[in-house]
């Protein structure tokens, strides 16, 4: 164990958690529609001051296509050094129904050993894992660094409007690096060192179902009036079959995940089922969640409960997310899901279907010399060997950096293992998480130079 590097990284720990604070009080939500922009700016220039106080140069906020901003920052290594660019992203999830927060969604609260808060591990938590590991390097060894640096910092990965890819696109030599950190994932357990080695992409539609021409007295009109939240309701049933697997033509469904797996009794704890309830789908849970399509209706536009009238609805609309693992084309898939969807219109009911963003799936190869001094690096801080896993979620990004620099290796890797809950209410990051993942990057990007410079 490098201990002064250790010791460096729990010396700063009560700061890591000043500074996390700071950045969670932040509702830096990139939809003007819910928050104001101004937290988001204001959340931009609390990560540029950040890493310009760790000695990084040329700290600039890029004005991005979509609207937001990405900070960016550098510092050329030693003569022969290799380049690391490390990525994370200060916007976050709304935070939903914050009745259901037992502190604060927008204020870091310790409790029961965990620090929570909106963000706090997705993904302003992997923001202060880089900086502690930075901040440690320089304590043990002064103020440089034992490779180049660059450092991006995206505003809107959250909403998924693709802005940093394309300003990526347009400037391609910003962010080439040798290799690539993605600090958006986490360990597959706690306290396993963990890479994430594939991600599925994902597309989205929203789908709009027209019966009438206005609402009518379900009493004087229901039993033969058409109804539209009736009709979506069957129609987004038909996108699975009897056991829960998806059912849309095109869309395959039988690959199988050869790597860590993932224990049906863990899977149940993390996803925190209830007791009795029964899990969708056949085959393993690494097959379902890494290697598989996966359709889920994120939300539907319907009446609530509490206000409802005696109606027959003459309009609904459901918002739908396809993911798709590696080997499957997103756009081919979206067409499937579409072609289903009109296929399963009841009534002769009118539907209209608006296609979102898609983001293609992304698999890493592990083979290369970033990979092997993550591997060293995080067995020294964990104590324990790593392992590679998937992750169901989608990183656009990541597909655009491999096609824009296909010589570089790009390593997953973050504080957001399953018990986090993000996206969801009561958001948290393991401090003891945080530590021994900034302090693996620290051993990262001195080994990295070591390996490289052979």
């Amino acid at each position: 164990m490098s201990q002064p590097l250790a010791d460096a990284v729990r010396s700063l720990m009560d700061r890591a958690r000043t500074d996390l604070a700071e950045l969670v009080a932040f509702p830096s939500v990139a939809d003007p529609r819910q928050f104001p922009v101004e937290e988001c700016e204001k959340a931009a220039r609390w990560v540029a001051d950040a890493f310009a106080a760790e000695g990084l140069t040329n700290v600039q906020l890029l004005d991005t296509p979509d609207g937001t901003q990405s900070v960016y920052a550098e510092l050329p290594g030693p003569q022969g050094a290799p380049t690391v660019l490390l990525y994370s992203h200060y916007d976050v999830q709304p935070p939903l129904d914050e009745s259901a927060w037992l502190s604060p969604a927008f204020e870091l609260t310790e409790r029961d050993g965990r620090w929570y808060g909106r963000g706090a591990a997705d993904c302003k938590g992997n923001i202060l894992m880089h900086l502690t590991a930075l901040r440690a390097l320089r304590q043990v060894y002064g103020d440089g660094y034992p490779v180049g640096l660059k450092i991006i910092v995206e505003g809107s990965e959250e909403q998924g409007t693709g802005g940093l890819e394309r300003y990526a696109e347009a400037h391609p030599e910003l962010l080439a690096a040798d290799a690539i950190i993605i600090g958006d994932t986490g360990n597959f357990a706690p306290g396993l060192p963990t890479v994430t080695a594939s991600l599925r992409g994902m597309t989205v539609v929203e789908v709009a179902v027209t019966t009438l021409a206005g609402n009518l007295h379900s009493g004087a009109f229901g039993g033969a009036a058409p109804d539209a939240l009736q009709s979506l309701v069957r129609m987004l049933a038909s996108l699975h079959d009897e056991h829960g697997d998806v059912a849309v033509a095109g869309l395959t469904g039988g690959q199988t995940w050869s790597g860590v797996q993932y224990p049906e009794e863990q899977f149940r704890s993390d996803a925190k089922v209830l007791d009795g309830v029964a899990l969708t789908g056949t085959g393993t849970i690494a097959d379902r969640l890494w290697a598989r399509p996966a359709i889920t209706v994120l939300g539907i536009d319907a009446p609530p409960v509490i206000g409802a009238t005696s109606s027959v609805q003459a309009a609904a609309k459901a918002l739908v997310s396809l993911r798709v693992p590696p080997g499957s084309d997103p756009t081919a898939a979206q067409d499937a899901l579409v072609a289903h969807l009109e296929a399963q219109v009841p009534l002769g009911a009118r539907l209209t279907v608006e296609r979102q963003g898609t983001g293609a799936p992304f698999n890493a190869d592990t083979t290369g010399p970033a990979y092997e001094a993550m591997g060293e690096a995080m067995a020294e801080a964990f104590g324990t060997e790593m392992v590679a896993s998937g992750e169901g979620g989608s990183i656009p990004l990541c597909n655009t950096l491999r096609s824009l620099y296909p010589k570089a290796e790009i390593v997953l890797i973050g504080v957001e293992e399953p018990t986090t809950q993000i996206h969801a209410v009561n958001e948290s990051v393991d401090p003891q998480e945080l530590e021994r993942m900034a302090l693996s990057e620290a051993l990262f990007l001195r080994r990295y130079a070591e390996l490289r410079s052979v």
